[in-house]
Formats: structure tokens, C-alpha cells, sequence
């Protein structure tokens, strides 16, 4: 992670909750020094306070990276806080969820550079995804430097088209939530079917966890990973019947939620 520049030139972050949090905590980890952290936040964290980084002070004139963390519906107060930064060689970072390049480009100017990145929230322990698609005034550098930037919480994937964020928020930005949803309810199975609610919690968290952290290290495709634990007319067998059922089971049940989460995406882009 090269941020020498930034260390330079001075970072300002837009918002200082959990996701903004997470990304700074990893900067400074990384040898970012406070020093050169500017945070706008109007309610700072004990743990922000903590930090030795500027909270709600004048400033610089031209940071290398501007990084708007605030929740959607606070973005029309916040975007004037910002405003005199665009039209220059400051870089703009947005994860607000619903917010266009083209909102930012209203504001800011559309020969300033901006990216739009879609986080998740396993962020929080340097495990999210985040996809990225800059504006037309961006170039391979301000790419790089925004990837640099956001491994400090995981792994990044470039995106070819903005339309594809309502997608990407769809399967990995709300994507979090389906699978919480999925130990929820293996551990109330379980607990139906004769197990300690605490050990059949500890049981489905560990096999979502583990099957997740082999899907990711193997080399196989998770359709042959699940084919190698189905022994024929076995258990496996018996319950994917039920899972992989045309109209009830996951496929349908899965494409239907990724629907409904990506016309949401739309839907808010729009307001």
C-alpha cells in the first residue's frame, strides 16, 4: 500500500462511522500518520478522539484524497463541507451507498476525479469487498491509488460501468446480511431438531465461516466443492433436494432477494 502521497499531501475523510472506521484504523495501521488524517464527523467517536488525527479543523488546501463516508440521507448536508476541494487535482472517494458520479460531478465540477466504491461490511475485520468505476476525469493512477486505499479493508474488483453498482450492492454490499440470515436460521434448525441453541449457534457459525474460507482457498468451483461432500442417497443428498428445488429452494429464493436488494440500489439512486 503506497501512500506516500497521501502522507504528503494530507487525506480528508467525510464521516467517521463504522465504514469510515474501519478504513482508517487500517491506514493508520499501514503508516498513514495521523498528522496528515483530516476528519469532518459531528459527533467524533471516543475511539476517533484517540486517534491524534484532525477532527473538524480548517482544511488543506489540496488534499490527494477527498473520502465521503456519510450515510446517504446526510450527503446534502455534507457535500458543501467539500464543495471548494473539486476542480483540482484532489481525488474523491465516495462509498455512500445511492450517491451517483454525476451528483458529484454536479457539485464538485466534472473535471474533478471521482470514484464510486461499493463496500461491505465485513470491512470491519479487513475482509469486505469494494467495487470501484471512476468518472471520465480520473485516470489509471487515481485507480490505483483508490485500490491501495481500500485493501487496507480487503480486496477490491474495478467495475466497467456504474449501472453495474446497483448489482454489486445486490450480491455483495446487502450480500452480508443474507448470510447472517442463513446462520440465523441453520441455528434455530438445529435447535428444532434436538441441539442446545448455543452449541447449534457455535456449529452454524463455524461451518458458514469454514466453507467460506474453502471456497475462497481452493481451486475447485463451490458447485464441485458442494458436489464432493454429496455422497449419493446421503444426507448432503437429502437436504440439497430441498435447497436446489427449482421454484422453493435457493435459486429462485436467491435471484428473487438479489432482485429485489438491486431495484432498491435504483430506486435510491433516483431520489
Amino acid at each position: 500500500m503506497d501512500i506516500s502521497r497521501v502522507a504528503e499531501q494530507g487525506l480528508v475523510l467525510l464521516g467517521c462511522g463504522k465504514m469510515g472506521s474501519a478504513m482508517l484504523a487500517g491506514w493508520l495501521e499501514h503508516g498513514l500518520p495521523a498528522a496528515s488524517v483530516w476528519v469532518i464527523d459531528p459527533y467524533p467517536s471516543d475511539w476517533l478522539k484517540a486517534q491524534g488525527v484532525n477532527i473538524n479543523t480548517p482544511l488543506p488546501e489540496a488534499p490527494a484524497v477527498v473520502l465521503v463516508a456519510v450515510k446517504p440521507q446526510m450527503m446534502g448536508k455534507a457535500l458543501p463541507a467539500i464543495q471548494a476541494l473539486g476542480g483540482g487535482d484532489s481525488l474523491f472517494i465516495s462509498v455512500a451507498a445511492g450517491t451517483s458520479l454525476a451528483t458529484f460531478e454536479d457539485v464538485l465540477g466534472a473535471d474533478t476525479p471521482i470514484i464510486r466504491a461499493m463496500p461491505n461490511t465485513p470491512a470491519a475485520v479487513r475482509q469486505g469487498i469494494t467495487a470501484l468505476i471512476g468518472n471520465s476525469a480520473t485516470s489509471d493512477s487515481d485507480i490505483v491509488l483508490a485500490e491501495d486505499l481500500l485493501s487496507a479493508i480487503g480486496q477490491t474488483v474495478r467495475l466497467d460501468d456504474e449501472a453495474q453498482i446497483d448489482a454489486v450492492t445486490g450480491v455483495s454490499g446487502s450480500g452480508p446480511a443474507y448470510v447472517f440470515h442463513l446462520i440465523e436460521t441453520l441455528a434455530q434448525a438445529g435447535a428444532a431438531h434436538g441441539l442446545p441453541p448455543e452449541l447449534s449457534m457455535k456449529l452454524a457459525k463455524s461451518t458458514v465461516a469454514g466453507a467460506g474460507a474453502l471456497a475462497m482457498a481452493a481451486d475447485d468451483h463451490p458447485s464441485q466443492l458442494r458436489v464432493n461432500v454429496t455422497s449419493p442417497n446421503g444426507t448432503t443428498q437429502a437436504a440439497l433436494e430441498v435447497l436446489m428445488h427449482e421454484e422453493e429452494g435457493f435459486p429462485a429464493l436467491l435471484h428473487r432477494a438479489v432482485k429485489a436488494a438491486t431495484d432498491r440500489s435504483k430506486e435510491l439512486s433516483r431520489e
